[in-house]
């Protein structure tokens, strides 16, 4: 599966090489821009990553995995995500018996309720604004700004998303500058600003001076 990139990449080079050397560097030496694969462009796939945003929560990958198949277990044969009306008919017990918390299964209900009445409409998300999207995802119960910012990166493949939030980010930055400690956010916004509108760009380059952080 590609990931999915929507704007020009040679246009984002050359700008975040003119106005910032340490992302330059980067470049050259990690080579071109791979964000992790989509899900899919639908609005039933972008339902499905909030989803799983929610579900992998504060586990380890393996321990969300076997999670996911268990409560997928629920709703078909085929491994697939259950539908927002499947998700509010499950009652308690069925969410406990395939190890989705209770404080889960209610954020999970409440994505799925504001996807079905249309206070996160699916549909609309390729017209609005980045503040826009933040604003309809961060008014889902378990939701905040790092997973709105994310989705924006990373499922939308919108171009200039930088996730201050994002510990690794700040830690990228901190190493890339050769900082005395990690930025905070507004100190990361601050570093940040010159490679608008590709941050998000310029953020995945930070990922990558972790890569190679020299281990001494």
């Amino acid at each position: 599966m590609a990931a999915r990139v929507r704007f020009s990449l040679a246009r984002a080079y050359a700008h975040l090489r003119s106005v910032d050397p340490v992302v330059a560097a980067l470049i050259d030496e990690h080579g071109p821009y791979r964000p992790r694969p989509s899900e899919g462009t639908s609005p039933a796939d972008y339902y499905n990553a909030l989803q799983r945003t929610i579900l992998f929560q504060q586990l380890a990958g393996p321990a969300a995995r076997s999670i996911q198949r268990k409560w997928f277990a629920l709703y078909s044969k085929q491994d697939r995500p259950p539908t927002p009306k499947e998700v509010l008919k499950t009652t308690d017990e069925q969410f406990r018996a395939s190890g989705v918390s209770r404080q889960k299964a209610g954020y999970l209900r409440d994505l799925a309720a504001k996807a079905i009445d249309k206070t996160l409409d699916f549909n609309d998300l390729e017209t609005m604004s980045d503040d826009e999207i933040v604003e309809r995802i961060t008014a889902v119960k378990g939701l905040g700004e790092w997973s709105a910012h994310m989705f924006m990166m990373f499922t939308l493949g919108r171009p200039d998303v930088l996730a201050v939030g994002d510990l690794g980010i700040r830690n990228g930055m901190k190493i890339a500058y050769g900082l005395p400690q990690t930025p905070t956010p507004k100190e990361a916004l601050t570093i940040g600003a010159p490679w608008a509108p590709y941050r998000s760009v310029g953020a995945w380059y930070m990922y990558r001076a972790i890569d190679t952080q020299d281990p001494d």
